[in-house]
């Protein structure tokens, strides 16, 4: 199951130019999302990163975390818990944990936050996301995974290009790695 995945996941992936001529590329993770087969084992693709592990709940970054991670927390039988991203919406209407995070692939600088009352110290906590390039946000989640007393028992990823170091410091696995894409 594993391979077909990520065979499909590569086969249905590719880079585009939103300017043409510019040169710059940007990854179109569209086809991903538009597969019946890729929804249906990314869920249980991730989650097998990380057998044995027990989470009790998912945690994942806005936006695109929004859509995988609940598809790996009903593999797991497990609970979601989102992310937020600080910015242009209206503040949500309870108390908030907080994080700043560094400068991500982009050099933009965000601010996550949890609903506070969602995480507690006897959850297990499972990170996912689609893609993992510095670990920044990956580093700012666990952080506020762990000031509201929870254990995080990995990070669970489509495409992780983290450098090796750290991706072992931050327990990230991926699916698939950038040397895996299509040119």
């Amino acid at each position: 199951m594993a391979a077909d995945l990520r065979a499909l996941l590569t086969s249905t992936f590719r880079w585009t130019e939103p300017e043409p001529g510019s040169g710059l590329l940007v990854s179109d993770r569209s086809g991903w999302w538009r597969d019946t087969h890729i929804l249906q084992g990314l869920g249980p693709g991730l989650a097998g990163l990380f057998p044995g592990t027990r989470p009790t709940v998912v945690v994942s970054p806005e936006v695109t975390g929004f859509l995988v991670g609940p598809l790996v927390a009903a593999a797991l039988g497990a609970g979601f818990v989102e992310a937020y991203r600080l910015g242009a919406r209206r503040p949500i209407a309870e108390p908030m944990t907080w994080i700043d995070v560094p400068a991500d692939h982009r050099g933009d600088t965000q601010h996550l936050g949890l609903r506070t009352r969602l995480i507690g110290t006897a959850d297990r906590v499972l990170v996912v996301d689609d893609w993992a390039v510095t670990g920044a946000q990956t580093r700012a989640v666990t952080s506020l995974v762990h000031s509201l007393g929870a254990t995080v028992v990995g990070t669970a990823v489509i495409v992780d290009e983290c450098p090796p170091e750290i991706a072992a410091e931050l327990g990230i696995r991926g699916l698939l790695t950038g040397a895996d894409l299509p040119d």
